[in-house]
């Protein structure tokens, strides 16, 4: 079973997402305190680590863990927006270093649609050559999305352009919005997308991978509105797989252990086929409406075999561990994440968004 473990390694960012429900907090990692979350990962018996954030690569000691990681047997990832890894030379570090995988975030393949969502100008372009030069360095590349309101429309866009510029990336992500959290919450009315608003763009991009070969994973989707590709579910695989989920938030969370993977249910999912391996809807932040669900009536069975029978990413089962502590908060720590809070405050007024709400990331068990 492919148990991979989040790390977060900071919390702060330098793009400025309208939509972004991981806010910066005064928690801080060093060197050492990474290390010890990567040796919990491996006395769980991961298979691997995703290095997130906030954006991970403006970590000085980024190279450092990952390359400790790797030392220690672990499967490294990292997701990022790009903006570091458009540099050959800092994407050769990482290569190095150890890095595996590198998720690249993009949301439209339109320029002035991804400078939007990411609050900052040219964006497009950096990703585009993030791509490029992790490719190059002999880093595998997945491309991940959130799905919003300002993308909604087209995902199968996305991946055309996609396939087309960089046909060596072989998997896709897709997140739909979590509106619980941090900017995300406070920008629901701008983000937010209906089930139904992006169902066909979706299946559209789906079809088109399927055809092409390729590989893709798709969370908090209801599997009524994916139904042709249910075995691409998260949740629905790690239902089936009865997997779990390890993230070493950087904040007041700490370490979440997820191994519930159900969410929401309308009264109509009770006579559903597929009920019994359906996340359902996405819940927290009580955005989404149940009456856009509705019930489908295929077996379950081909869908569970699919699954069994994927070995692409399947690793060693986890055991249960001790949750160990996570960052440290000091008085520099605390200087810093001030001064951020005043200059997320003046972007957020000159994009016309909301900044997200001191103290309220809280929520457990949100993955990004």
């Amino acid at each position: 079973m492919a148990n991979i473990g989040y790390l977060q390694v900071v919390r702060h960012c330098n793009h400025y997402c309208g939509f972004c429900s991981n806010p910066s907090t005064p928690f801080e990692h060093t060197l050492e305190s990474m290390k010890r979350l990567v040796d919990d990962l491996c006395e769980r018996e991961y298979f691997g680590v995703v290095l997130t954030g906030g954006e991970p690569t403006l970590h000085p000691e980024l190279p450092a863990i990952a390359r400790y990681a790797k030392a220690r047997g672990l499967h490294v990832r990292m997701i990022t927006n790009g903006h570091r890894l458009a540099q050959p030379a800092f994407a050769s570090a990482m290569a190095e270093a150890g890095l595996d995988l590198v998720h690249v975030s993009i949301y439209s393949v339109r320029a002035e649609v991804e400078a939007r969502l990411r609050g900052t100008p040219g964006t497009l372009r950096l990703a585009l050559a993030a791509i490029e030069n992790a490719h190059a360095s002999g880093i595998e590349v997945n491309v991940n999305c959130v799905i919003n309101r300002h993308n909604a429309d087209h995902l199968d866009e996305n991946v055309a352009f996609l396939t087309e510029r960089h046909p060596y990336v072989r998997h896709y992500v897709w997140n739909n919005l979590d509106p619980s959290m941090g900017r995300a919450e406070v920008n629901q009315t701008e983000y937010l997308p209906s089930l139904r608003a992006f169902e066909a763009s979706l299946h559209r991009a789906l079809s088109l991978l399927h055809r092409t070969g390729r590989t893709f994973r798709v969370e908090r989707v209801p599997l009524c509105y994916m139904t042709e590709f249910a075995w691409a579910s998260t949740e629905t695989r790690k239902i089936v797989k009865s997997e779990e989920r390890v993230v070493h938030f950087l904040d007041e969370k700490q370490t979440v252990r997820q191994t519930e993977w159900e969410h929401q249910y309308a009264a109509a999912c009770s006579v559903c086929s597929l009920r019994s391996i359906c996340g359902g809807l996405f819940d927290r932040g009580g955005a989404y409406d149940p009456a856009e669900l509705a019930p489908v009536f295929v077996s379950p069975e081909p869908i569970i075999r699919a699954i069994r029978g994927d070995r692409r990413d399947d690793g060693p089962s986890a055991k249960p561990a001790p949750l160990p502590e996570v960052g440290l908060v000091t008085e520099e720590s605390l200087r810093k994440h001030a001064r951020r809070r005043e200059v997320e405050a003046r972007r957020a007024a000159d994009l016309g968004i909301a900044p997200e709400r001191e103290g309220a990331d809280t929520e457990e068990e949100r993955i990004e």
